[in-house]
């Protein structure tokens, strides 16, 4: 921000009320626009403004109705009005919005223009309205679309302010907007906010640069407190603790997107891991998909120890070893090769790490000193109530571990999201009640690892659908026939997915929907997993979600020798993977409201 634009931002701060919205220097439209900032009120409309610290004498030489003589670092030179440069910002969004059947007149004389109210205007920081009116500006600039340095004093009273800035608009625009409204604005003129909603994504489906293509009828965006936090965001290590269905994965993708745009060719590249394949499946396509796949490296975390040992010579464990010998193994050559310099630190411009609560202490210390000490730019997400895989350690040990203890320094960096927009309100009381005893808050300090209880964001849905039947075999009949129906009334087979408890119970699942002839994708082993699969195990399905999700063989959990606490957090993880609906299969033993604990 130059000084002007800080003061502004102050001023605004201070003196507007909370049912303002405001942004800075953020990409707006299709075209990407930069104004300095935009204003967005439900009664008053939206205002973009042009903020200049341009001064009278030593810097405005002249000045017109079209362009401004200004004197530059290297001498004068010419520059469009700075009312016609807000106006044309102004004029990109407001066609960009006029697409939007939804936030226009659908009749009348004013037919196809926005409904409410919206404008543009200038403010000088560095001169006042005395100045203003002495140097004639008045003849080349509107008088009431600008705001002087006298009129944006700290002394300034509020609602003096608030005047002066819809003195901007033109006498008689009335309307107001929405709550759904406002999100769809949001929609579209930051389409870096959109949440993806179906198998492909709002952004696979809709091309902002066609005039042509039809606004989807669903419109899903960050909240306010999600998109504050993923464009406040900055380099040093920091932590986000947040429950399932909150938000952080999405908030991992746009830092990352950010990042990579902002990257120079010879900027390192951003990693982003993850201790499940799946997900580090899914969130690789996302990059593709964004033509980012060159600069944003996404790896599950052994192959990416595999890929460093192969890369800098390193001999790979013997591969007669029991699997998780050998992943182990793995992992501690990286370890000791790292503090050999066989294999370099600093590799990347920024690391990421989603799901950090599947990472033993050993491994986020090794992958700690992968970030460029030139940047130091770490994000980890976290949630407790989401570690299903204990590594070797009893819960109440894992809680006694901190960030501070592998080198991570986000004191004073950390933020928690307690809230749960993915799912329904019905979804999320059905999962948590399960897990209850398990996700009762635990505040700990910035360094600790808290236990979040999620709050739901109040979206109302269908009840969970449970089905009781006296076999296994019939239950997954009838799973088959509620998948079936949801294929029917359009949802496609990447929106649904089945999870089991166990192997046997996935590949009777997949034989059912095969007798029901369905399409059917299985993920049978590592490597073979692709992002429409569904059908696979409640523990891989860790940071994925679908439309309508399945969970099969519930009444058999927990299985023979199995800790009770473990799965009910394992329930509780599959269950919020759902985003519409949720379908429930279990015994005639497993009654209505019971719990595993």
């Amino acid at each position: 921000m130059t000084s002007g634009e800080r003061r502004l931002a102050e001023r605004l701060e201070q003196k507007l009320d909370d049912d303002y919205r405001l942004w800075y220097d953020v990409p707006m439209g299709p075209r990407n626009t930069h104004p300095d900032f935009c204003v967005l009120h439900p009664r008053r409309g939206i205002l973009v403004l042009e903020v200049k610290d341009w001064k009278l004498g030593s810097t405005i030489l002249n000045a017109d109705k079209q362009n401004w003589e200004i004197l530059g670092d290297n001498g004068p030179k010419t520059v469009i009005n700075p009312l016609e440069q807000a106006r044309q910002y102004a004029h990109a969004v407001v066609k960009a919005l006029e697409r939007d059947a939804q936030l226009v007149q659908p009749a009348g004389a004013h037919a196809g223009k926005l409904a409410f109210p919206w404008s543009y205007g200038v403010v000088f920081t560095n001169i006042t309205r005395k100045q203003f009116e002495t140097a004639e500006l008045q003849h080349a600039i509107e008088p009431n679309r600008v705001i002087c340095q006298d009129e944006m004093l700290e002394s300034v009273d509020a609602e003096d302010l608030q005047s002066r800035l819809w003195g901007m608009f033109p006498f008689g625009m009335r309307g107001a907007l929405s709550l759904p409204q406002i999100d769809r604005v949001r929609w579209i003129m930051f389409p870096e906010v959109r949440v993806p909603h179906g198998s492909n994504g709002q952004g696979a489906l809709f091309d902002d640069n066609d005039a042509d293509a039809q606004l989807p009828d669903i419109m899903r965006v960050m909240d306010l407190q999600q998109e504050q936090l993923a464009r406040s965001l900055g380099d040093g290590h920091r932590v986000i603790h947040g429950v399932a269905g909150s938000g952080k994965t999405m908030i991992l993708g746009y830092r990352a997107e950010y990042l990579a745009q902002a990257s120079t060719p010879s900027s390192k590249p951003i990693l982003i891991l993850c201790f499940n394949e799946p997900l580090g499946v899914k969130l690789h396509s996302v990059m593709q998909a964004k033509g980012l796949s060159g600069k944003v490296h996404v790896r599950h975390f052994h192959k990416w120890c595999r890929d460093q040992l192969v890369a800098y010579g390193q001999t790979l464990p013997a591969n007669h070893m029991p699997v998780g010998t050998m992943m182990a193994d793995m992992v501690q050559r990286v370890i000791n090769a790292v503090d050999r310099t066989q294999i370099p630190s600093g590799q990347y411009q920024a690391v990421m790490i989603d799901e950090g609560h599947d990472f033993a202490p050993e491994w986020l210390k090794l992958v700690t000193q992968m970030v460029d000490p030139t940047t130091n730019s770490l994000l980890v997400l976290y949630d407790d109530a989401q570690s299903i895989y204990e590594r070797g350690q009893s819960r109440d040990k894992s809680k006694q571990f901190s960030f501070k203890s592998v080198g991570i320094q986000a004191q004073g960096r950390t933020t928690i999201l307690k809230i749960n927009y993915r799912n329904t309100k019905q979804i999320l009381q059905t999962a948590s009640l399960v897990a209850a005893d398990l996700l009762t808050a635990d505040d700990k300090d910035d360094d600790g690892i808290p236990l979040l209880k999620p709050i739901g964001c109040g979206r109302d849905g269908e009840a969970p659908l449970i089905i009781r039947l006296p076999t296994l075999r019939d239950e997954a009949f009838a799973i088959a026939d509620e998948m079936g129906c949801a294929h029917q009334e359009g949802h496609t087979s990447g929106d649904m997915a089945i999870l089991c408890p166990d192997y046997s119970t996935r590949d009777l699942c997949a034989q059912m929907l095969h007798q029901r002839q369905m399409p059917v994708e299985m993920r049978r082993s590592p490597g073979d997993f692709d992002p429409t699969s569904k059908v696979m195990t409640m523990t891989v399905s860790k940071g994925l979600e679908f439309l309508a999700v399945a969970l099969a063989g519930v009444g058999h959990m927990p299985a023979k020798g199995e800790d009770k606490q473990e799965a009910a957090l394992v329930f509780y993880v599959a269950a919020t993977r759902a985003t519409q609906r949720l379908v429930i299969g279990v015994d005639g033993n497993w009654g209505a409201g019971v719990r595993f604990l």
